[in-house]
């Protein structure tokens, strides 16, 4: 099971972190991504990282922006979200895979609950 939490309402220009807590043993040895869905738009591909944590790829839309990075021993995964935009206002979904990150929703099999992130100009 994985959790997302950390979203909100905040103003452009500003800083979230979203957390990933996920349950179980097998944490370590999946690979993880971060995807987000706008309203009425289809869920598209942020962020994925490696089970290590040293290979880590991103959409051009957050390339710079944003940092996904994680923590093996709380099995937890994390996205810093920096300079936040209005056009980065959607539903933030954590996901995992066996073995390694991909940038296509429809590879991965365990996804969270999804957390709001809502960015005003």
């Amino acid at each position: 099971e994985l959790v997302e939490s950390g979203g909100g309402l905040v103003q452009a220009g500003v800083s979230l972190r979203l957390s990933c807590a996920a349950s179980g043993p097998t944490f370590s040895s999946y690979a993880m991504g971060w995807f987000r869905q706008a309203p009425g738009k289809e869920r598209m591909f942020v962020a994925a990282i490696n089970w290590s944590g040293r290979s880590t790829y991103y959409a051009d839309s957050v390339k710079g922006r944003f940092t996904i990075s994680r923590d093996n021993a709380k099995n937890t995964g994390y996205l810093q979200m920096n300079s936040l935009k209005p056009e980065d206002t959607a539903v933030y979904y954590c996901a995992v895979r066996f073995p390694d990150y991909s940038d296509n929703r429809d590879d991965y099999d365990t996804w969270g609950q999804g957390t709001q992130v809502t960015v005003s100009s």
